[in-house]
């Protein structure tokens, strides 16, 4: 039986949504106030934006170099520098690490992920599917309004202070769901067809994504000196594999739709095993 014939076809965006109006806000109240004031809560946030910066800019030079088509660069451009670092980083990094590393999670997410999907991913889908302007008041608009951005800016002015045991215990509640309904989600949205045409740039956006970026990251610890739980959280998300979102942006914008389906389908899968290697590699 096909997991179509048993859920309906809106199913991952309604567990989707759920996700991002509900349960990462409740996760953002929940972790966010028990981060300290230190300059670790910012490496998460640093470390996405310069991972991310260089991902981006090896993919259009490797885009330009193989000759891609506008529409494969933009797909290369969305689902290759963007990381699942919400739906699969938080199950991963809090199987290896623990609830404690999950405001680092928050951090690297909010504060770097979404921004950059929100910004460069709606300048690049508009861009590379010949749309004549970015509209940086829908943008900015798009940022202030979006609930997890908004729990965290809420959350973050309680940083120190503790909540009632039952507003702990609702939060609680709530964050638990993040997990079991992603992971659905997830295998829901799962594609897998691949061309024999699609392959170089398949493997140019998985190579960047799976391997280089959370090279970057190990490589800026090194360079730093950083080696606090924070940092190690860091790489791992990111080497998470594309980003869902990215991907059905990308489809959605008409961007290689089919080659942005098979990265993120086997870009996920994959990044269950390099995830596991690369905290193997972290933790030694």
């Amino acid at each position: 039986m096909n997991k179509r014939d048993v859920f309906p076809s809106d199913t991952p965006i309604i567990l989707n949504q759920f996700i991002l109006y509900i349960s990462l806000p409740a996760m953002a109240l929940l972790q966010i106030p028990k981060l300290s004031l230190s300059f670790d809560a910012v490496i998460p946030v640093i470390m996405a934006w310069i991972v991310m910066s260089v991902s981006a800019g090896v993919i259009f030079y490797i885009s330009k170099r193989l000759q891609f088509s506008k529409e494969v660069t933009g797909s290369l451009m969305l689902v290759g520098v963007l990381g699942n670092t919400s739906f699969v980083g938080i199950p991963i990094v809090q199987a290896y690490f623990g609830d404690s590393a999950l405001p680092y999670v928050l951090m690297y997410d909010q504060l770097g992920s979404f921004i950059v999907l929100s910004t460069y991913g709606t300048f690049v889908s508009a861009y590379y599917s010949s749309a004549k302007n970015v509209d940086i008041k829908t943008i900015s608009i798009k940022i202030i309004t979006f609930p997890p951005f908004l729990s965290l800016i809420v959350a973050m002015f309680f940083i120190g202070s503790t909540f009632n045991p039952i507003v702990v215990s609702v939060l609680s509640s709530l964050a638990d769901t993040i997990i079991p309904l992603a992971l659905v989600a997830v295998g829901l949205q799962l594609k897998f067809r691949l061309p024999s045409e699609d392959l170089k740039p398949f493997f140019s956006a998985l190579g960047v994504k799976l391997i280089l970026a959370p090279a970057i990251a190990i490589l800026i610890t090194y360079i730093f000196s950083w080696e606090s739980k924070a940092a190690l959280v860091s790489i791992m998300e990111a080497g998470m594999g594309p980003m869902i979102t990215a991907g059905a942006i990308a489809s959605m914008s008409g961007l290689a739709p089919r080659l942005s389906s098979a990265i993120v389908g086997y870009g996920t899968i994959i990044s269950l095993m390099s995830t596991w290697l690369l905290s193997t590699l972290i933790l030694m």
